[in-house]
């Protein structure tokens, strides 16, 4: 077996097999760029070599699950993050197997590595008054203030991921008649959400004072350029604990982007928007996935049950009359 050229064949992969036969968007480059980051870090202490040093033959079977035991353990990923890094893994080391025959076993042996089940999680999201106090958090006497909470009333009305709002560009919001913003989703779906008159007014303001040529982030860092995504998770945090203070009920929530995500749905929900609506309002591929709000809010369940039980009585449970079927019914 001759020895390969590791940092040749990352290069070729993500030139040739992501940008070039993929074409895959910004956001799946981003995540495997991020992958592979941390990958080298990895194996540059496990190894004690520097990351254009790595070989191909370092990168086994073993070695990737020592890399997603220690995403788990020590970086504190969940399960569906160590999932999502395996994908990339995977998708790397077919194009391997394709562009080196001679490590086919090699890649067979990492792509066997199997996803870890893990136990869906509850929706979280905030009720109407623990968004005031969030979108109120920013102090408002500063431009880093007023920036978040442009950001954060943005965010929550509509339930834009953590990368398209990094990535809004002035050019990406239309203001006047219409208000509203385009964005570049998953898959490679342009949207647009509309605005309401206030949040359309704060955005409005938020522009002018901000000014900016066409191509520049809309919610810039300090130093001018794009937030990256801790930066975002940090100022979500940041803002919740201080929110925290006068809205005890946030005191004990793990808000993030995403949270302000489900928010924005929930809120849809309450209001009667139908599923398909809010799938399309948040750049859903199926229904499927939107119907996770469905679950989500005991409110909803008990409208259900009031409809079901017009008379206000309890609905009737089957009772089994046969040994046989309550056995069965007992499992």
């Amino acid at each position: 077996m001759t020895t390969s050229s590791f940092p040749a064949l990352l290069q070729g992969y993500f030139m040739d097999r992501l940008l070039g036969q993929f074409g895959a968007s910004p956001h799946t480059v981003a995540g495997h760029r991020d992958m592979f980051r941390l990958l080298l870090r990895f194996a540059a202490t496990r190894m004690g070599r520097a990351p254009s040093e790595v070989r191909l033959e370092d990168l086994d079977a073993s070695f990737v699950s020592a890399f997603l035991d220690h995403l788990e353990a020590e970086r504190g990923n969940c399960t569906r993050t160590r999932n999502t890094r395996l994908a990339a893994l995977r998708t790397f080391f077919r194009y391997v197997a394709l562009c080196q025959p001679d490590y086919a076993l090699q890649c067979q042996r990492v792509l066997a590595i199997p996803t870890k089940r893990h136990q869906r999680s509850q929706v979280e999201f905030l009720s109407e008054e623990e968004s005031d106090a969030l979108v109120a958090a920013p102090d408002q006497g500063t431009w880093i203030g007023r920036r978040d909470h442009t950001l954060l009333l943005l965010a929550i009305q509509t339930g834009l991921r953590n990368s398209e709002l990094r990535w809004l560009k002035h050019r990406d919001v239309e203001l006047g008649t219409g208000s509203h913003v385009r964005c570049l989703g998953k898959g490679r779906k342009m949207r647009c959400t509309p605005l309401q008159p206030d949040v359309a007014e704060v955005v409005k303001r938020w522009m002018a004072e901000q000014g900016g040529g066409a191509e520049d982030p809309f919610f810039p860092s300090s130093r001018g350029g794009s937030l990256s995504a801790d930066a975002l998770q940090r100022l979500v945090r940041r803002h919740a604990a201080t929110a925290g203070e006068t809205c005890p009920t946030l005191a004990g929530k793990r808000v993030t982007p995403h949270t302000l995500r489900h928010t924005t749905a929930m809120s849809l929900l309450w209001r009667g928007v139908d599923l398909t609506v809010i799938a399309l309002w948040l750049g859903h591929e199926s229904t499927e996935t939107t119907q996770i709000y469905l679950h989500a809010d005991m409110r909803l369940k008990e409208q259900a049950l009031a409809h079901a039980s017009p008379t206000g009585l309890p609905p009737e449970r089957f009772e089994p009359t046969d040994g046989l079927i309550e056995f069965l019914e007992s499992l």
